[in-house]
């Protein structure tokens, strides 16, 4: 049996939160309905001296806590975001300069919408399996902005997380892993511009539910587990609703998203969304007990994920935040300083 897995997960949220109904408030808009239309009541926000990079050093400093190993045994380390602070520089040299990985890895920044943080743990996953790396840290990370007024604006939010993948004593083994992928121009952003677009409805029924339900179809067919008998499901969260209705057409009962739906509290971190949902369910599963992980990335693709949780987790959950911590460290601010921190008033 493969002991390929995840050796230590970290996750790193930002203190500062605003509410559906300051926002709302701005714009004339009804927080109650915008609420229950998608299950969001607030959403983290970065601060000013917060962008991708020191929310990805963060959330890697607390999976190496749990990792149990030196920074320097890093083979490669891959940030995936869609808003690395430069355009041209590396988000991943800063994250492996800041945790003292050394020299003597690889490294990259990847972009593929909400999903490029999976695609660098699939990444990690070939190379430490390969035996071309001892180890390999993948990270999602983002501080989305959505246009002002546009409903974007209720739902995107900065975090990440962080996963050293490696085959010593991993805290989650890996079942399998697999992609379904189309070009589907469900969201965009053009060069120069500031705020990306989107095809609205259309970004569920062609874009999302088409690229989740198939991947995890595809997933339980490779790994010959019924969708229905995960312990716990994580999907993608852009809103409460789709994730929600995703697990339905799956047969998958809503008490198994329980342990990962955090999106209420914390919003959309886009690359960091999913992977956040699955380091609370790290936080919380028992040994033994069998995970469903499934990103999407808009334009559009989905990487499914089977684990299982392995004894090694009891000991190792306590050596760093967990997801609830930082969920409940938090302070509100008011539309215009967050408008403020997040660039909108230059």
């Amino acid at each position: 049996m493969s002991s390929l897995g995840i050796v230590g997960y970290g996750c790193y949220i930002p203190r500062y939160r605003i509410t559906a109904e300051e926002i709302a408030s701005v714009w004339g808009a009804d927080a109650k309905r915008i609420k229950l239309g998608l299950l969001v009541e607030e959403k983290a926000v970065a601060g000013e001296d917060e962008d991708t990079a020191t929310i990805a050093v963060e959330a890697a400093k607390n999976a190496l806590k749990r990792a149990g190993i030196e920074a320097d045994k890093i083979g490669a380390i891959y940030v995936g975001s869609e808003s690395h602070p430069y355009a041209v520089k590396p988000t991943a040299t800063i994250v492996g300069e800041a945790i003292g990985a050394g020299n003597c890895y690889t490294a990259a920044d990847l972009e593929f919408a909400c999903k490029a943080g999976t695609a660098g743990m699939q990444a990690c996953f070939g190379l430490v399996e390969s035996g071309l790396i001892e180890y390999g840290l993948a990270i999602g990370a983002d501080t989305a902005q959505g246009k002002p007024g546009d409903a974007l604006e209720y739902t995107a939010a900065s975090g990440g997380a962080a996963f050293v993948i490696g085959k010593e004593k991993p805290v989650a083994r890996l079942l399998g892993t697999c992609s379904y992928s189309s070009d589907t121009p469900d969201f965009w952003r053009r060069p120069f511009e500031k705020y990306p677009s989107h095809g609205s409805r259309f970004t569920g029924e062609p874009a999302y539910f088409r690229h989740v339900v198939s991947a995890a179809k595809m997933l339980c067919e490779k790994v010959g587990i019924p969708a229905g008998e995960f312990d716990h499901a994580v999907f993608h969260m852009p809103n409460g609703k789709f994730p929600l209705r995703a697990a339905k057409m799956l047969g998958i009962e809503k008490e198994r998203l329980k342990a990962g739906f955090i999106i209420p509290k914390v919003g959309n971190t886009y690359s960091g969304s999913s992977l956040l949902g699955f380091c609370a369910v790290l936080d919380k599963a028992e040994p033994g007990e069998r995970v469903m992980l499934v990103s999407y990335g808009s334009g559009a693709g989905s990487d499914a994920f089977a684990f299982e949780i392995t004894p090694e987790i009891e000991e190792r959950r306590e050596l760093a935040p967990s997801v609830e911590d930082y969920i409940t460290r938090k302070e509100y601010v008011t539309y215009a300083r967050y408008a403020k921190m997040r660039g909108k008033i230059e």
